[in-house]
């Protein structure tokens, strides 16, 4: 259904037959943490998220998953290898062949 409250006729999943059925009844304005998200969009009361009325709420539990302006590096730590316990192991692994 079509917004008619902060982003007048945009394609809105929070909009029913009785208006917004997000609990306070309209989107918020962004968070700080949202500035330079794709998804940021002009509306009636200013800058809101085009993905989910409440962005302060996405960014309480750390990153919102709607980020797209936010890079995750993921660090894949070495682990040390006792090199006796290793042999071990692949010996005991061509024994039951």
């Amino acid at each position: 259904m079509k917004c008619q409250t902060v982003l007048a006729g945009t394609e809105c999943t929070f909009w029913g037959k009785q208006g917004c059925i997000f609990p306070e009844g309209s989107c918020q304005t962004i968070a700080e943490n949202c500035e330079g998200c794709d998804r940021v969009v002009t509306g009636s009361i200013g800058q809101v998220c085009s993905a989910y009325p409440a962005p302060v709420k996405k960014w309480i539990g750390g990153i919102c998953n709607f980020a797209s302006h936010v890079k995750v590096d993921f660090s894949i730590a070495e682990l040390k290898v006792n090199p006796l316990k290793a042999s071990k192991k692949a010996a005991g692994a061509k024994k039951k062949k």
